[in-house]
Order: C-alpha cells, then sequence, then structure tokens
C-alpha cells in the first residue's frame, strides 16, 4: 500500500475544495469498505485519503410523513437494515441493505459508499492486468471469465455493478442530492449511475469536488408493497449474481402499477419501461405472472458463460411478485 495523507477536513465547503483541487491524487473516505481493498491492490494510488466522517449531517435519518424520507449519505447500512419506519414503509431498501455482505461490514458500511462503489470485475480488480476500465485498450472480459458479468447494456465495458442498496433505491424512485462548493444539486437516481457506452471509466455521474449528501425517498402510494430478492453462490459475504427489486401496488388480484429494477444484469442498476408496463393490469396469479416473467430480457447480449442469468432472472421475479 502506498503512503498517504489522512485528512479529516471540519466542513462540507473545506471537503469538495480539498477534493475539487487534488482531484488527481485525492480520494473521500466513508467507512472505507471498498477504498481500502483499491488502495491495497494499488488500483488506487491517493496522495490524500479524505474523511468524511466527521462531517455534521450526513450520518442522519428523517422522515416527513406523508413527504418522504431522507437518509444521509454516511447512516450505515445496519442502521438502515434495523430502521422501524424504513423497514416497515421502504422495506425494499432495507431488505437490500440486510443483504449485504456480513454484519461486520454492515455496521460500518455506508449508504453513500456502497451506491458509489467500484467494479468487482476479477480484471479491474487485479492489478496486474490494464483493463478498459483502468485506461487499458480491452474489456477482458469480452472473450475471457464473464460468468458474473452483464447480459444488457454492456459494451464496451461488461461490468455489472455490485450495489445491492441502488437496485432497491431505483425501485423507489429515490432521488441523489449532491454537493459541491457551497452549492446543491438532486437529481433522479436513474441519472445517477453512467453506462459504459458514456463513459467507460466511470460508474456515476460525479465530478472532482462533488459528494453525495443524501438519498430522498418520495413517500410510497398508499397500499404499495416493496421487496428484494437476491441470488448468491454463498449465502453470506457475497455479491449478486442476481437480484431484483419490487415496489408494486394491486387491487384484489390485478396489478396496477409496478417499478421493477434489476442487479448483476448490467453495468448499471436496471430498470426498463416495457418490463414493468408488460405487469401493469395483469391478475396477480402464478400462471399470468409467469408468462410475462418468462419473456424477460429475451433480446439479451449474453456473453458465452452467463446465459444462466435469463432463467435465474425471470425465476426471481415471478417469485418476489407472488410473494408481493
Amino acid at each position: 500500500m502506498n503512503k498517504f495523507n489522512y485528512i479529516q477536513p471540519k466542513t462540507m465547503n473545506e471537503t469538495s475544495n480539498l477534493l475539487k483541487k487534488n482531484s488527481e491524487s485525492a480520494i473521500a473516505f466513508a467507512g472505507g469498505t471498498d477504498v481500502l481493498g483499491l488502495i491495497k491492490n494499488s488500483i488506487l494510488l491517493p496522495k490524500d485519503v479524505v474523511n468524511l466522517k466527521s462531517l455534521k449531517g450526513l450520518a442522519e435519518i428523517k422522515y416527513v410523513p406523508g413527504r418522504e424520507m431522507q437518509i444521509g449519505a454516511l447512516v450505515t447500512l445496519a442502521e438502515i437494515a434495523d430502521h422501524p419506519v424504513i423497514k416497515e414503509k421502504f422495506t425494499v431498501l432495507a431488505q437490500a441493505a440486510h443483504d449485504v455482505a456480513s454484519p461486520q461490514f454492515r455496521n460500518v458500511a455506508t449508504l453513500g459508499g456502497n451506491i458509489c462503489q467500484r467494479p468487482r470485475c476479477m480484471y479491474f480488480r487485479k492489478e496486474s492486468v490494464h483493463c478498459l476500465r483502468k485506461g487499458g485498450d480491452i474489456c477482458y472480459a469480452y472473450n475471457g471469465f464473464n460468468k458474473y458479468h452483464c447480459i444488457i447494456g454492456g459494451g464496451p465495458c461488461y461490468i455489472v455493478h455490485p450495489s445491492d442498496t441502488a437496485v432497491a433505491l431505483l425501485a423507489l424512485n429515490a432521488k441523489v442530492s449532491i454537493y459541491s462548493q457551497g452549492k446543491t444539486r438532486i437529481i433522479p437516481i436513474k441519472d445517477f449511475f453512467v453506462l459504459p457506452d458514456v463513459d467507460f471509466k466511470k460508474e456515476n455521474i460525479l465530478t472532482a469536488g462533488e459528494i453525495v449528501e443524501k438519498i430522498i425517498i418520495p413517500e410510497q402510494p398508499a397500499g404499495s408493497r416493496s421487496g428484494y430478492v437476491k441470488f448468491m453462490e454463498r449465502e453470506v459475504w457475497d455479491f449478486a449474481i442476481v437480484s431484483v427489486a419490487a415496489v408494486l401496488n394491486k387491487s384484489q388480484n390485478k396489478i396496477n402499477n409496478v417499478k421493477l429494477a434489476f442487479g448483476g444484469v448490467a453495468p448499471i442498476p436496471w430498470n426498463s419501461n416495457d418490463i414493468d408496463s408488460a405487469f401493469k393490469g395483469i391478475d396477480s396469479s402464478e400462471e399470468s405472472l409467469k408468462k410475462v416473467s418468462d419473456n424477460l430480457f429475451s433480446k439479451a447480449d449474453i456473453l458465452e458463460m452467463n446465459a444462466y442469468k435469463i432463467p435465474l432472472v425471470r425465476n426471481l421475479t415471478k417469485r418476489l411478485l407472488m410473494n408481493l
């Protein structure tokens, strides 16, 4: 691990200015569950590690009944998983946070860090491999070991986004509040992530000096139900092979509306208006749900080793909607 300066700014503006001024050499540090691994593997070689944990207001949860839930970027995943209002009204997020790694990780990992984490691609994480995302000329996964890579939205890089909470937040139509040098902008979370064909070196829209301040989740319609399901190769300490988040509203046996989001299938948390529309208005019987689910991702761009993800995502979607 290279030597670096550990800086502890006192204010958001000081933090933003540090990250802006030293954009080529400074990195923000929250829970550290991802950043420390990136530094140890020499993927990042920062001269300055800027600690965010002393900043006031970023570790608060605030619920405004009938309006919204605000969750600071430094709130831990354990706090989210155990929060009574989140568990009751935004169940999908509580479940997604609970499914991240182990209790030890959830006690230190933050919401902001979880949605901003870097890809877990074995080629990206290997120090000796100079892949496309690290400034090289080729995505080695395309013709290499691609069992865990994307089936949609790929090219020229074929990563999948590793965040569980981002998938849940997409289903909840959340927004991201971003701070930079005294100014704040709020954007839909669907616009926060970046596909490789837009910029294959980045996973999100953050620029130098910008800091995720909080997540804002609108109050869900009365009667809504939500849930999250995740398939892993191992039961613990693992990232999603495929995950599905859903927010559903139904009357008697008919689905009025559903918002679905998928993890493990694309370089960003994935949503499709066409998929949501396909479930709208159908009855919630197993037969009807299976009929629609069996057509999901029919136009997927599979790689040599990951075609198994298609039946997996179809079955998980059907199972989740039946449970809801």
